[in-house]
């Protein structure tokens, strides 16, 4: 049987279940997540240690904040939360009239059926299990295709998984793009996909042929802009922090950074200060990420190599001045881009790295035009105390999200809707907002028992529904 014959019979045992059980019980919900959550906590070294082999080097700490305690969080928020969100909506009647003659309006939230979900590489824990609150809090069950770039980790999920979940709930399909392809050419309710805007492309093609909705959380070129009137330290320290998570490699990293003119010297000594004194060193450091394979290392260099072969200013912060030419794990020091030209790779592709272009600027207007001549983010980072200036920047610039005085740290409010805006994304999760997103959101009107009022409006249409239509059609 072939890959895609296979998902598509246990889709459809999926899809029969549903309509065997109905609607999912609150209880049953949240027993799913239960498990989820015990499985985590269970296999939590195992996880770490998984991760850690498929990038050649990922810090314990790192993997058990961002992919264990991180997915935990968000399932949590939801199981807390599934009572509430799944009550019925009561909506006011229109005409109001009706409403007084006791007719009845509401919204039930349905669950879909199937969601199916392909999960990344760089966070393929939090970014498999995060979203299946949402999911699992809606009644839905799911198929799942994690990543070939880990597949050490992408393993050990379909193990973890199958050890709590029967397929006809939950099922794990690993293998490289042409398991991907058939997958997101399945018939399912609802596709969620992770990962870069190229391949999403292909994903949204593959689903339309279904008519199949989908979410898509994908990326784009994040922007930073530090205020004259910021606390500049402060400022510095957490954008190389966040730059430095991960090796880079987060949807959200800060791609770019405006800096006032006058500042720019004083960024790039702040930025070395505060590199040194995260990383002493770098290559055999446990706390610094590899980048993730040959091929991304690889893409990395090839951006530094171009900015250098073509003038540009570039810094590379090595504490230790040690040597990566020889090197098994793929580390490439946190390196700065002074002014590149906009022509250059680096400005134009997403970085997904330790790579940090620096671009100055004089008025904060020139800031506001710059990221309003690109696409729209997924993430956009302000550090500032002028409010005025602030609101200025909100308001004229689009992104998915926004974080004020520090970097990423939105996607982690699991009370607020995650998701991007055209490019970045289609659709969020998290919160209340992807409970809905992963239901049916059901109209639901009951009529009134005077019928004589309806009757008005049907024919023979006499000077009552003439009256009636001159109350309505007005200002």
């Amino acid at each position: 049987m072939s890959n895609f014959d296979r998902m598509k019979e246990i889709l459809e045992k999926q899809k029969q279940q549903h309509i065997n059980d109905g609607p999912l019980p609150v209880s049953v919900r949240k027993d799913w997540i239960n498990r989820c959550i015990s499985s985590l906590i269970k296999y939590q070294n195992e996880i770490a240690d998984a991760i850690s082999e498929d990038f050649g080097h990922r810090s314990k700490e790192s993997s058990l904040l961002s992919d264990v305690a991180g997915s935990i969080t968000s399932l949590k928020m939801a199981k807390e939360n599934i009572d509430k969100w799944t009550k019925p909506e009561k909506r006011k009647v229109s005409p109001a009239i009706l409403g007084y003659l006791g007719a009845k309006l509401k919204i039930e939230y349905q669950p879909l059926g199937t969601v199916g979900v392909i999960s990344p590489w760089n966070f393929p824990v939090t970014l498999t299990f995060g979203p299946l609150g949402s999911i699992f809090a809606a009644g839905n069950r799911a198929m799942i295709k994690p990543s070939e770039f880990t597949p050490k980790t992408s393993e050990l999920m379909k193990k973890m998984f199958s050890e709590e979940f029967s397929e006809e709930e939950v099922a794990v399909f690993t293998g490289g793009p042409d398991v991907g392809e058939a997958f997101s050419s399945l018939p399912f309710d609802h596709l969620l996909f992770t990962g870069a805007t190229s391949i999403a492309k292909h994903v949204m093609r593959a689903a339309s042929e279904n008519l199949v909705p989908v979410t898509l959380e994908l990326g784009g070129k994040s922007p930073v802009i530090i205020s004259d009137n910021s606390n500049f330290d402060v400022s510095v320290n957490r954008i190389m922090a966040g730059k430095t998570l991960n090796a880079g490699q987060i949807c959200l990293a800060p791609d770019y950074v405006f800096v006032p003119e006058a500042k720019k010297d004083n960024f790039i000594s702040q930025s070395k200060e505060i590199i040194t004194k995260m990383f002493p060193t770098l290559k055999e450091n446990p706390d610094y990420t590899s980048v993730v394979n040959q091929r991304h290392f690889e893409r990395l260099k090839g951006y530094i190599t171009e900015a250098q072969e073509k003038g540009a200013e570039v810094i590379e912060i090595n504490p230790s001045n040690e040597d990566f030419d020889q090197q098994p794990n793929h580390k490439i020091p946190p390196t700065l881009i002074i002014n590149p030209d906009e022509d250059l790779s680096v400005m134009k592709e997403e970085i997904f790295g330790p790579v940090l272009p620096v671009k100055t600027y004089s008025d904060i207007s020139e800031t506001i035009n710059y990221i309003n001549s690109k696409d729209r983010p997924l993430g956009l980072y302000y550090f500032g105390e002028d409010t005025e200036e602030m609101d200025s920047v909100l308001k004229n610039t689009t992104s998915g999200g926004v974080t004020i005085n520090d970097v990423v740290f939105h996607v982690a409010q699991d009370n607020a809707p995650f998701g991007g805006v055209g490019p970045s994304g289609t659709g969020s999760y998290h919160g209340i907002e992807g409970f809905k997103n992963f239901s049916h959101a059901k109209t639901i009107y009951t009529q009134t028992k005077f019928d004589s009022l309806i009757n008005i409006f049907r024919p023979p249409y006499g000077s009552k529904a003439k009256n009636a239509l001159k109350m309505q059609i007005k200002p």
